[in-house]
């Protein structure tokens, strides 16, 4: 895994790449956070969410489509704005953004996990078996543990074929109808138009593993097609896997059902749909998605920090430690996530992930319009849609959180004032050494 090898991932296995980090542990997550801002509509949010994503992927798929690479968004972002504190910043937020995904990921499975026994969804369990899964992934990434990089593939089929089981199965259980996909129009009144656009904020979270195609175009079999043309699959097979899953939670539970069990709302529909089997099995495969996204996860966003290092964007201290550059990461970033999952719940998480993507998003269609443009070829129109299209999304997102729940705006912009000035000052201080 730690190695590069030129026309090593096929067009197949690049898609495979895609989905397998998108779906799974995203859609255990963010379903019934989506479904709380946008009731009975919310599996249609998921379909808005892939447009918007649809048009953000493409900065992305015209910057690797003519400059191929492993560095993803660092090279994306270098090439824009040179090594600069935009870059730096930007490529922090995005690993940010990761990290924080992680810890989500960690608490969705310790909610599942808890499914299984006599125990009350806000226990300390929740937060104590998330952190025991990210002390594993770290062990596992640490070890090198080859049986883990064979068997990924294997477990990203697993969890996208169980899901894909469940919603069959769930509609078929719930005797659906065409019909049935006009949502019920009652209570639509409840929610505000920024309600609905804050939804498609979340929705957007579990579309944004395609930047992870990004940081192989180095290794994709002709990369300057496949790349594009991997994320643009990988996109479609996700929007199609998470509307049947919506529409399935949505034929079995009522909107207030959901949101009471927003945290573990997969496994809450399988009860009425299946029974206790159904429910060990959504529960089962809930824990190979958390499991698998996680370690993958932190071995992504390692190796990205680490090229961060290397490229002296970012500051690092091996405070004593032996070892890689990575292998630190590693630490620094389970850490991170470690405090987050204790002390922050799902929903803030989420919340506090969208913020910092979107950001980083809007700062790389801009970069791409303004410098890569016509370096690449890109349509202007469509990259200004992608950045209003950002733009939009994100006010309304901030707009109801401030609403709801103040202090994770709070949170969330002092974070994104920290790394914009910790790295102003770094590269300064760096520029004098």
């Amino acid at each position: 895994m730690d190695d590069y090898k030129e026309d090593s991932l096929t067009l197949k296995g690049a898609v495979a790449l895609g989905t397998g980090v998108m779906i799974g542990a995203g859609i255990f997550a963010l379903l019934g956070q989506v479904a709380e801002l946008s009731g009975t509509w919310f599996p249609y949010i998921f379909i808005v969410g892939a447009i918007i994503s649809g048009f953000s992927s493409y900065s992305y798929i015209k910057v690797s489509n003519a400059y191929p690479s492993a560095g993803g968004i660092a090279m994306i972002l270098t090439k824009a704005y040179g090594k600069t504190t935009i870059t730096a910043a930007a490529s922090v937020l995005m690993a940010l953004s990761m990290v924080i995904n992680e810890s989500l990921v960690a608490r969705t499975f310790g909610s599942y996990t808890l499914q299984l026994f006599d125990v009350e969804k806000d226990s300390i369990w929740v937060p104590g078996l998330g952190v025991a899964l990210l002390i594993l992934a770290y062990i596992i990434n640490v070890a090198g543990n080859k049986v883990i990089g064979k068997t990924s593939q294997f477990m990203a089929f697993v969890k996208i074929v169980g899901i894909l089981i469940f919603a069959i199965g769930g509609l078929w259980a719930a005797e659906f109808t065409m019909s049935d996909l006009v949502p019920e129009s009652t209570n639509t009144e409840n929610y505000s138009v920024a309600s609905f656009i804050g939804a498609m904020a979340l929705s957007i979270l579990a579309y944004k593993g395609f930047t992870t195609i990004t940081n192989s175009g180095g290794e994709i079999t002709n990369p300057h097609k496949n790349v594009g043309r991997s994320i643009v699959i990988s996109l479609i097979i996700c929007t199609v896997v998470y509307f049947l899953v919506a529409t399935a939670v949505n034929s079995s539970l009522s909107i207030s059902e959901i949101v009471s069990a927003k945290d573990y709302s997969l496994a809450e529909a399988a009860r009425p749909a299946f029974g206790d089997y159904g429910l060990y099995f959504t529960v089962g495969i809930a824990i190979v998605a958390t499991i698998s996204g996680v370690i993958a996860s932190i071995f992504a966003v390692s190796r990205m920090t680490a090229m961060l290092t290397d490229m002296e964007l970012i500051p690092h201290s091996h405070f004593g430690m032996s070892g890689s550059v990575q292998k630190h990461m590693l630490l620094y970033i389970v850490v991170i996530a470690i405090v987050l999952t204790i002390f922050f719940d799902l929903s803030r998480i989420a919340s506090m992930g969208a913020i910092f993507y979107l950001v980083m998003d809007m700062i790389i269609h801009w970069g791409v319009f303004k410098h890569l443009r016509k370096d690449v070829k890109a349509n202007g129109v469509i990259l200004i849609s992608a950045l209003l299209l950002d733009l939009i999304v994100l006010t309304a997102f901030v707009w109801i959180k401030a609403s709801s729940d103040m202090f994770v705006v709070i949170v969330s912009a002092i974070g994104v004032v920290l790394v914009f000035a910790g790295e102003k000052w770094f590269l300064h201080w760096k520029k004098r050494e």
